[in-house]
């Protein structure tokens, strides 16, 4: 099982950056209403464009202000983390579901309850490449959550299925419950098929060891993380039908990455039932009337004709009756709008807050050797940026979790060797903050300690991962040169190698080539997202990330 990395949050700041730029471009007139939007990331292709039309039509106040809206995009669980780490409120939060208000309401926000409306739906499906859902019986075979995850379990099955074709296992993805709303229906979805129900389960229902069971042999499965549906999509797309088999993910993604096709993807309706994502767009009691006044004129230019017919176009489900069901929801781009035939009832909060944390005791503990460059090139702003990044990285591991620390410099120095994170947690801390930056570097060196490490602690009930932060080339190393064999021994035993190449001197090619063979990511870090990346990591390792401990 592996945890994959996915760029979110620097995405989110790009973002955030392009808004910024847009509204210098476009001039916003200086007596706007201004309607600061939050949306969740699977709207994004819909939402740029009906945005943008909507401050194009210079819609006006009562008062004759023209209504202007700003929009960013977070999952759902990161906007309720946000919010309560003291982020400003949005005046219009468009989250998955109307239930995510009620989360943020027991984080001390309920600014947004009880006045949402739907802009549009979108079913949470298994996209899943079609060569191997056929394999499976797909389409005169109903499939469900829990087979899919039997048959990714069972080595012997998957054989059987796939004649040996795809891989030795059937890998699947899907988002971290604590950030996105789809990772967090994803487990209660698994909930709900334990149970047998399709009204919303209890609390007590979560807590069954028959339950809990089920949940933890499906995420055993789990051979991909990531922080929301799109980039789920994206990479299924990318990487192609080796790397991933199929991902949990709503119908939209996969009509936006692929569907459809002899040798695409297609959207599975699981036959136990699944969630249905509506979208709501609700608006902030704690704005001002006028800015409340300006979303409420939006959403009613969401749910418009012509918004719709765009929404429509990628891939999601109108709500808007005058604008009927049509291409690309089709059978030509992998889904099927007779589907879902069962649907489960929305959640509470509770039960959202009890499957983030079920999830963090049912994945794998991760074995990771983390590798710092603590060179002279580190000092100043980097080696600060560095050791406030790490810092954050461990406090947001498991406690299971394993924990092998590295700084290398002119040699590499192995401060902790395979110890759980909860014995070592604040030792570590305090270890990095004290890191200075001195010395030449000896990447090959490091890389090369850091895989025998990993070679001796290997267990099959753990995840092997390693990470490599460096700012230049290689200056020191005696013991290991740059080679295949060094590319080939980093990533054995099964371990994804996570690459961050930081300043204009970093060795691309080398940390490129790791990461590439060691099924991970390759980042460029700079000052500014350097923390950034190292929280996305956190998160892909399953980290107590967004809504969760």
């Amino acid at each position: 099982m592996r945890y994959r990395i996915t760029k979110l949050t620097a995405l989110l700041v790009i973002v955030a950056t392009l808004a910024t730029a847009c509204e210098d471009e476009v001039n916003i007139p200086r007596n706007a209403a201004v309607v600061a939007v939050t949306a969740n990331t699977s709207l994004s292709a819909w939402l740029d464009g009906s945005v943008d039309a909507f401050n194009r039509a210079s819609v006006k106040t009562q008062s004759g202000k023209p209504a202007y809206a700003v929009i960013t995009y977070e999952e759902a669980g990161e906007t309720v983390r946000n919010i309560a780490d003291g982020a400003e409120l949005p005046t219009l939060w468009i989250p998955d579901d109307e239930v995510w208000t009620s989360v943020l309401a027991q984080r001390g926000q309920a600014v947004f309850q009880g006045n949402c409306q739907s802009t549009a739906t979108s079913p949470l499906v298994i996209a899943m490449w079609r060569p191997i859902a056929e394999a499976l019986g797909f389409p005169g075979r109903s499939l469900g959550w829990l087979d899919v995850g039997s048959v990714a379990a069972d080595p012997s099955a998957w054989e059987y299925y796939s004649g040996g074709n795809f891989g030795p296992a059937l890998n699947i993805g899907h988002t971290h419950p604590g950030l996105s709303a789809s990772g967090a229906s994803t487990m209660l979805a698994i909930v709900q098929a334990a149970r047998s129900k399709t009204e919303a389960v209890s609390l007590a229902d979560v807590q069954e060891p028959i339950v809990q069971a089920s949940v933890a042999a499906f995420e055993g499965t789990v051979a991909l993380f990531s922080q929301s549906p799109e980039k789920l999509g994206k990479t299924l797309q990318e990487r192609g039908i080796n790397y991933l088999a199929a991902a949990v993910v709503y119908e939209s993604t996969v009509v936006n990455y692929g569907g459809g096709g002899e040798n695409g993807i297609v959207a599975v309706y699981p036959f136990e039932g699944t969630f249905m994502a509506t979208h709501p767009a609700c608006v902030s009691s704690a704005a001002s009337t006028e800015q409340q006044e300006a979303a409420r004129l939006l959403r009613d230019f969401l749910v418009g004709v012509d918004a719709q017919k765009a929404a429509l176009a990628e891939g999601l489900r109108p709500v808007n009756p005058d604008v009927a069901l049509g291409a690309p929801l089709d059978a030509e781009h992998g889904v099927d709008t007779s589907k879902p035939t069962a649907r489960f009832n929305p959640p509470s909060a509770d039960t959202i807050f009890a499957v983030a944390e079920l999830w963090q005791t049912s994945r794998k503990p991760v074995n990771l050797v983390m590798l710092l460059d603590t060179s002279g090139s580190m000092r100043g702003s980097k080696i600060d940026t560095l050791r406030g990044a790490a810092v954050q990285f461990v406090e947001q591991m498991g406690d299971d979790d394993y924990l092998t620390l590295i700084p290398f410099a002119s040699r590499p120095q192995a401060l902790f060797e395979h110890q759980k994170v909860r014995d070592v947690r604040e030792q570590a801390i305090e270890e990095i903050r004290s890191l200075n930056a001195n010395g030449n570097t000896s990447l090959y060196d490091s890389i090369g300690v850091a895989a025998e490490i990993l070679a001796r602690t290997s267990g099959s009930q753990e995840t092997n991962a390693m990470v490599v932060l460096s700012d230049g080339q290689d200056t020191s190393s005696t013991r290991y040169g740059f080679s295949d064999d060094l590319v080939t021994v980093a990533s054995d035993n099964d371990t994804t190698v996570f690459t961050i190449g930081y300043g204009e001197d970093a060795d691309e090619n080398v940390l490129k080539r790791l990461s590439s063979r060691g099924r991970g990511s390759y980042f460029s870090g700079t000052v500014a997202n350097i923390a950034a990346i190292y929280e996305e990591m956190s998160a892909a390792f399953g980290g107590s990330a967004g809504i969760g401990r």
